[in-house]
């Protein structure tokens, strides 16, 4: 995205990568939940986990820097300086699951296709293109409108390439379990719908002595099953029916593990250190309510979040609080703003909090602001001033004696004693927290239309964000079903700011547009930030092999392998 790629045109692989990794072998990994979808690319349905190895862009992206690409389906790419329009050179021999070769044709019916029926993060990036010109039989140039998006060739070059034949009389935009032919290096083998998912790799594949595929893709399966709740995956994993789990719950890593086959050894658990951003893990509040359109409520609100007290009691102490929607990296603001950041604000001066341009932001609930009881009587006062006054132990509105009252809706049943505590904290204030749990299919409807007042939810970041700030904070966002935008925010001073960060042409400009980002979205309150970890804790079945690093975005699964030798002296499941 921004600077020299650090790999020359001669590199053979990845640094992350042992390129002579084996291949065979099988990896199981698990869900909570339920799918009914193998098309991942629409609004409609639950899409099954694992889609993404099926499906490759023009361009493969290196874990281990920022933002750089390489290619891939694409053999050469082209940009001028102010990065006006992109060409791809596609690679002969690339194929799709099928065995029909990629065409101009694919990749044009692709950018049509998703920019008109896709998700919404597809349709607001791919309407940037103006105009598709054919360079050749295999050369396509796609030009952009006016607004200079610096990253677009970035983005152009990520895009899932779908076959145009496959769907002649077959509606793109319907549920269905029927496998798209893709061009990834895994084929969908079998579907049990809602349970289970197999991924069978593809012998001799077209891309796997390219570069940018060579150490990865290593497992003959990869295996999905999903299970109803985090308890039924956990014993699964505990039986060796599952091979892998990824640890969010610190309680779990804790305590969940003392069984034979971790005290023995058959089982490693590793926190392996990262440097991405943590991104936000909050508790949402959907701003197009009338009860939470005002930010000095939602602040109050969170005042009665009691991070030491949930840390401790439940995550061990292992968790940092979370200030910041770039935490753990250089993205993240921190102090007062910098002479740049106030540049940036100085347009929207008059609409800004005056905060914003002299404080660095503290989360509400945090010990900083005094112990539990104090920040409650601050959060009452607020919420006084705010019209909410206490009647008969109730928070009412004190002209139309409306009851401050609403729902916390959850998909995890983890999430569940987090929501639980936090409406305990509530009631103190006289507001009445109900707190529902439902499926996930019924969960990702009611997030696609924004049926909701709270909820629990992650956005997770890279170190070069970019157009997808859009699709989380932008405005046009904010009334777009299927967007993920969840708190409903309409602010132009963060739409500028989006605008700034994606036209940045160095990654100065890059991170102070961030960070200036940041401290708007922080100040506006519209989440309630609670808690994330620097590192991934794995739990495993020692059956496998690994590269000697982690790349700075953390480990990738798809470098793994099966160590044999390992494998055959663990118990067959």
């Amino acid at each position: 995205m921004h600077g020299t790629p650090a790999l020359g045109p001669s590199y053979s692989h990845f640094s992350h990568v042992d390129p002579n990794a084996p291949k065979g072998g099988r990896l199981v990994l698990s869900r909570v939940g339920s799918f009914d979808s193998l098309n991942p690319f629409i609004v409609r349905g639950a899409p099954a986990a694992g889609l993404h190895l099926t499906f490759d862009g023009l361009l493969q992206r290196n874990w281990d820097e920022p933002f750089t690409l390489y290619a891939l389906l694409a053999e050469a790419v082209t940009t001028p300086e102010d990065r006006g329009w992109v060409e791809f050179r596609l690679r002969e021999g690339a194929r799709f699951h099928d065995g029909s070769e990629v065409t101009v044709e694919d990749v044009e019916f692709s950018l049509e296709t998703l920019r008109r029926h896709g998700r919404p993060n597809f349709r607001s990036y791919y309407a940037e293109v103006a105009r598709v010109e054919r360079r050749g039989p295999r050369s396509v140039r796609l030009h952009f409108g006016a607004g200079g998006n610096r990253e677009l060739p970035l983005i152009l070059g990520l895009m899932p390439i779908l076959p145009k034949a496959a769907f002649a009389g077959r509606p793109f935009d319907r549920v269905s379990l029927e496998a798209i032919p893709g061009t990834g290096a895994y084929r969908v083998e079998t579907v049990d719908p809602g349970r289970r998912v197999v991924y069978r790799r593809i012998e001799g594949h077209w891309s796997e002595d390219l570069p940018a595929a060579r150490g990865q893709n290593n497992f003959d399966r990869i295996v999905y099953d999903y299970f109803r709740d985090e308890d039924a995956r956990h014993l699964a994993f505990q039986s060796g029916a599952v091979h892998l789990k990824a640890e969010g719950d610190l309680r779990r890593w804790a305590m969940g593990y003392d069984f034979p086959a971790a005290r023995g050894g058959r089982v490693q658990m590793q926190a392996l250190p990262h440097r991405r951003p943590a991104g936000m893990f909050a508790l949402v509040w959907n701003g197009r309510r009338e009860l939470f359109r005002e930010p000095q409520v939602r602040r109050a609100l969170g005042q009665a979040f009691d991070f030491d007290w949930v840390n401790s009691t439940f995550h061990y102490g292992l968790y940092r609080r979370t200030a910041s929607y770039f935490a753990n990296s250089e993205l993240a603001a921190s102090g007062a703003p910098s002479p740049a950041e106030l540049a940036l604000f100085e347009t929207h001066r008059g609409t800004l909090p005056p905060a914003v341009f002299t404080m660095p932001y503290t989360p509400p609930g945090d010990a900083a602001e005094g112990d539990l009881r104090r920040r409650l009587r601050l959060a009452d006062r607020t919420l006084e001033a705010a019209g909410w006054v206490v009647r008969d132990g109730r928070r009412v509105d004190r002209q139309s004696g409306r009851a401050f009252a609403f729902e916390i809706l959850l998909a995890r049943r983890e999430d569940e004693r987090l929501a639980l505590s936090y409406a305990r904290n509530l009631e103190r204030l006289g507001i009445e927290a109900s707190v529902r749990q439902v499926d996930s299919t019924q969960y990702q409807e009611r997030l696609d239309r924004f049926d909701f007042d709270a909820i629990v939810h992650g956005w997770g970041q890279s170190l070069s964000p970019g157009s997808e700030q859009a699709y989380y904070w932008g405005g046009a966002a904010a009334g777009e079903a299927g967007s993920r935008n969840y708190p409903g925010i309409a602010d132009p001073a963060v739409d500028s700011l989006v605008h700034r960060l994606v036209d940045a042409a160095t990654r100065e400009e890059l991170v102070t547009a961030a960070r200036a980002l940041d401290r708007v979205l922080l100040w506006g309150e519209h989440v309630l930030p609670l808690y994330h970890d620097t590192a991934d804790r794995l739990a495993y079945w020692d059956r496998f092999g690994r590269p000697a690093r982690s790349p700075l975005y953390g480990y990738q699964i798809e470098t793994w392998w099966e160590d044999a030798a390992k494998a055959a002296r663990l118990p067959a499941n």
